[in-house]
């Protein structure tokens, strides 16, 4: 492939992606106008009531544990449809490949590995008995606080669009329906439900529209509305995007789904392009029907959903039993993709005197640190969360890739699930670390916590019941229901023992003295297994301590830290969690060769940065993590992901840092006042210096860039250099060309955008010449005057680099308008 953006522009020209997929999988979906008789003749034999079966959710009789469902219509031969959570994989009550998050896929800036990790997911919900995915999620990310940005591709629109395009195709070529959310402007998750986001014609096309256009032109079969308000109406009854963009401007076909429980109304929403209530039938089901009755809401409304959902359906085969047979599972193979992705996506930060790869005594005298060493980090929290077959924890998997001879210690250095109260702080006793509670029974203790001496405790409980226990400090309850649907949405990582039970936690200061301490704990219709635990000042210095005297004596030292995000809460802070900046500080400060691997979600600040050797960023890796880890540290591939996302220095130092109209919103309001300056293009735009830029991303080679040339071509540029590695190893650098403002155009623009990349591998001593082809697409202005694009015309400045700050080659070339000279 010689330019990722030509490959995505070709979607339009081809009409239906879908149809490229299956040339590799043997099966195509069924063009849109192919179905339309079939369709029409179903319409016309369903009754009111059975139109509107499929047009809302229901619960499943047979739940495979999905997150929604559709009943169908049995009495035509409509089957029901069966609708999985999915980003990284499929979100059932079976177990399923748990592949890397999708920002970790997307740092490795390769949209056929995109596809390839569609397919994976599109193959496995189908053998798990799903027919519609809600996945992928290609809403850019805006502010680093925002919970769901490991669920996603990046700040930047092209390398989104590209990915997205790919990824549904993946998905697709599979006979899974793929659905790209959340539509739009869904770039934060504090007050997801209600926040109204402004932003301007020319912000929403050159930002966040572009990544769903791709979808829409890569067919996807279904789009899902956001939460949130978009300029003043909540997204899913929003008739200029519902229509205006959807249907108007980029022709989509398919049918719109809400978000859960994200329905407002009923003639409002179907009216302005709604389509599918889910998970239920609030609006869309007996409020629809009296609409209908009254005529408040006329019955072409509903026909055209249900065209729309039925259109779909026979496109994939699904009613008249065209489509392939549900395929077994391939566990294997989707492992060998999940490590594929996890080693393409591994993205080094830092690497002062070659630290990594780990050779000679540095592999052979390992300290491994942080819980997250000892236990798989594998997804992030709420509905990305996918339970896999195995995961490998990384101090196995580097202890044997280290091989016999080698010294692996391991510090558990911060304690995410406590230790047992000692028995002389609770008075009576009871078992606070295996208390049994039987079937319908109710356990109570009514006694005192005894505290020798003020100190930070939390507090952590760990269950087995639906019914969460109530503990009762000093009166306080410990560990209330989350409000709204955040007590579904717990992380990852942290809300789970690693024997199963469910986690919460409560830290407060505690005074030296007695403290009242009730506990009431049902034992619910299969009764219920709790332990009561603690961390303190006192636990956590042990634990810093054990930590420096394994890494002391150690030649070498690497470091996990993590950052446990999810679904339905953002970060309020950059910083790692709990007290592990501090534990980094101690171990770096006793062993030079520190390496700490960070398994977060999105951007982290690094105080003790110049004081580690190295710094791997890793995200949520997926089942075959551990095992990419090692590969990485050892030397055993090159680290090939590089940044989507710019990391800030601090808090006070990014795009939206200091206006809180920005993030996260002032009276229900957030405004999208940076424009088109998202990411990158803000630091550029405000000459501000990122921690680490978009694009960046360390080789253990070194590769050098010469010979640039640019011309034009068809209203675009073709952009042409050489790439040489010029060490010792092979590697992989990921090429970046980006692209200047246009001197005849008085819109607002960019210092620079990412207009296409290459993804190469390279032979020590080898080079190879680049062709990268820019699309007009690329250089166009959204102008809200004309309400459409404009080409950037003139003298257009060209930057080849490494990333948005290493840029090694500049050069010129001369945009016209295709035809003319």
């Amino acid at each position: 492939m010689s330019d990722t953006v030509s490959r995505r522009s070709a979607l339009w020209l081809l009409g239906g992606a879908v149809t490229v997929a299956a040339a590799a999988t043997g099966w195509s979906a069924r063009p849109a106008h192919a179905s339309g008789h079939r369709v029409e003749a179903l319409l016309s034999r369903l009754t009111l009531d059975e139109k509107l079966t499929l047009l809302h959710g229901a619960d499943d009789p047979h739940s495979l544990g999905q997150a929604g469902y559709l009943p169908g219509v049995p009495r035509l031969g409509v089957p029901p449809l069966r609708l999985a959570d999915g980003p990284a994989g499929v979100r059932v009550t079976r177990h399923a490949t748990a592949l890397p998050a999708p920002v970790m896929l997307a740092s490795a800036f390769d949209p056929a590995l995109a596809r390839e990790y569609g397919e994976v997911i599109g193959r496995e919900g189908r053998a798990l008995g799903q027919d519609v995915l809600l996945s992928p999620m290609v809403n850019l990310i805006r502010t680093p606080y925002a919970g769901r940005n490991f669920e996603t591709f990046s700040e930047d629109p092209l390398l989104a669009a590209d990915l997205v395009a790919e990824e549904v195709c993946g998905i697709q070529g599979q006979g899974l329906i793929a659905t790209v959310k959340h539509f739009a402007l869904n770039n934060q998750e504090k007050d997801r439900m209600s926040i109204d986001v402004r932003a301007g014609e020319q912000t929403l096309h050159e930002t966040e529209l572009r990544g769903f256009e791709a979808a829409i032109a890569a067919r996807t079969g279904a789009v899902m509305g956001s939460y949130n308000k978009v300029n003043g109406t909540f997204a899913c009854e929003n008739a200029s995007l519902l229509t205006g963009v959807l249907r108007d401007a980029w022709g989509f076909e398919g049918w719109v789904m809400t978000d859960w429980f994200a329905a407002h109304s009923t003639a409002a929403a179907i009216g302005a392009g709604l389509d599918m209530e889910m998970p239920n039938d609030a609006y869309f089901g007996a409020a629809l029907k009296r609409a209908v009755r009254d005529g408040s809401v006329p019955e072409a409304l509903v026909d055209r959903s249900v065209r729309r959902v039925l259109s779909v359906m026979d496109r994939f085969g699904l009613l008249d039993g065209s489509a392939p047979p549900r395929p077994a599972r391939d566990a294997a193979a989707g492992a060998r993709t999940a490590l594929k992705v996890a080693e393409a996506g591994a993205t080094l930060l830092r690497n002062e005197d070659r630290a990594l790869p780990l050779t000679g005594a540095a592999a052979r005298s390992l300290a491994v640190i942080g819980p997250t060493g000892a236990l798989p980090f594998v997804s992030g929290g709420g509905s990305a969360h996918v339970v896999p077959d195995r995961a490998q924890s990384p101090l196995d998997a580097i202890t044997a890739r280290a091989g016999e001879g080698a010294r692996v210690r391991y510090a558990l250095g911060e304690d995410l699930f406590g230790r047992a109260l000692p028995a002389t702080a609770v008075s009576p006793g009871a078992d606070f670390e295996g208390q049994h509670v039987a079937a319908g029974t109710t356990w109570t203790y009514d006694g005192t916590l005894t505290v020798a001496e003020a100190d930070e405790w939390t507090l952590v409980i760990h269950y087995s019941g639906r019914e969460r226990p109530v503990v009762l400090l000093d009166g306080t309850d410990l560990f209330p229901l989350a409000p709204g649907y955040g007590e579904y949405f717990a992380g990852g990582l942290v809300s789970a023992a690693p024997d199963g039970l469910a986690v919460r936690r409560a830290t407060l200061r505690l005074a030296a003295g007695p403290h009242t301490l009730k506990i009431t704990a049902k034992g619910g219709a299969d009764g219920q297994l709790f332990r009561l635990r603690r961390i303190t000042g006192a636990t956590r210095a042990a634990d810093v301590a054990e930590a420096v005297r394994v890494a002391r004596a150690a030649a070498s030292v690497v470091l996990f830290a993590y950052e446990d995000a999810t679904e339905g809460a953002d970060r309020t802070t950059l910083a790692l969690p709990g007290h592990q900046n501090a534990l980094i500080d101690a171990v770096a400060a006793v062993n030079s060769r520190t390496t700490v691997v960070l398994n977060t979600s999105s951007s982290t600040t690094m105080p003790w940065l110049e004081r580690t050797a190295a710094v791997l960023q890793m995200y949520y890796p997926g089942q075959e993590g551990a095992a990419a880890t090692a590969a990485v540290l050892f030397g055993d591939c090159d680290p090939g992901g590089r940044l989507t996302q710019s990391f800030p220095v601090s808090d006070e130092r990014h795009p939206v840092a200091g206006d809180p109209r920005r993030y996260p919103g002032v009276d229900g309001v957030e405004e999208y006042s940076e424009g088109i300056h998202l990411g990158y293009r803000w630091y550029d735009a405000e000459g501000v210096e990122p921690l680490f830029p978009f694009g960046h991303g360390l080789s253990y080679t070194t590769f050098a860039y010469d010979d640039l040339e640019v011309r034009a071509e068809h209203g675009g540029l073709v952009v042409g250099f050489t790439v040489r590695n010029t060490g010792r190893r092979t590697g992989i650098e990921v090429a970046q060309v980006y692209v200047g403002p246009s001197p005849e155009l008085r819109l607002d623009q960019v210092e620079r955008a990412l207009a296409g990349y290459r993804r190469l591998e390279l032979d020590p001593g080898d080079s190879r010449r680049i062709t990268v082809r820019i699309a007009p697409r690329s250089l166009s202005s959204w102008d809200p005057a004309r309400h459409g694009w404009v080409l950037g015309t003139g003298r257009r400045r060209i930057e080849v680099g490494a990333s948005a700050r290493d840029l090694k080659l500049t050069g010129y070339g001369e945009v016209r308008v295709a035809g003319r000279r």
